[in-house]
């Protein structure tokens, strides 16, 4: 019976401490949203704008679309990659649209509310791009197998980055 005593109070013990603990902790959600715009920041593509906070990136990909003469440059890519896929760039740029609608008040109490809004221009701007006519949609710039083979800075990139469209003649229903 001692012994179970003992493993009571000790069980007793570490609870109160991790209680104590975890109630102590302060969450600092303004850092953590600023984080979250830092990394969207990050994975920019194109000519950056003066006011980009990422320092330590530069300018990148700036031929995209060269291959079939239209300008391809700006949005995000994708992951860890240097590839641009546009459907998981449209569904980043609605959920970010989203968030800013849903909690403009405290993105604007954060500061973050001018770089989310400039975090939804930079990809609704290179998707209005990948729409280049009535009946042509880009939907990917660069190629993945080649992109994995060669892990690189996308500033560094010299690999030839093929743009990707669907159209009449070639649908593409899966993007």
């Amino acid at each position: 019976m001692v012994g179970s005593a003992r493993v009571l109070l000790v069980a007793a013990v570490v609870g109160f401490l991790a209680t104590t603990a975890c109630g102590a902790a302060q969450r600092d959600y303004a850092a953590a949203l600023t984080k979250s715009l830092l990394y969207f920041e990050a994975q920019r593509s194109g000519r950056l704008p003066p006011t980009h906070r990422v320092q330590w990136r530069g300018n990148s990909a700036l031929k995209d679309g060269a291959d079939h003469g239209v300008d391809l440059t700006g949005g995000y890519y994708d992951s860890g990659d240097n590839v641009k896929f546009g459907f998981p760039m449209a569904f980043t740029v609605t959920m970010l649209s989203w968030s800013v609608v849903e909690h403009r008040g405290r993105l604007a109490a954060a500061g973050e509310l001018g770089h989310a809004l400039q975090a939804v221009r930079w990809g609704a701007d290179y998707l209005a791009k990948a729409h280049a006519r009535p009946d042509v949609l880009y939907v990917n710039v660069g190629d993945g197998h080649s992109d994995h083979a060669c892990w690189e800075r996308p500033e560094d990139m010299d690999t030839p980055r093929r743009a990707y469209m669907v159209t009449a003649i070639h649908p593409g229903s899966d993007v």
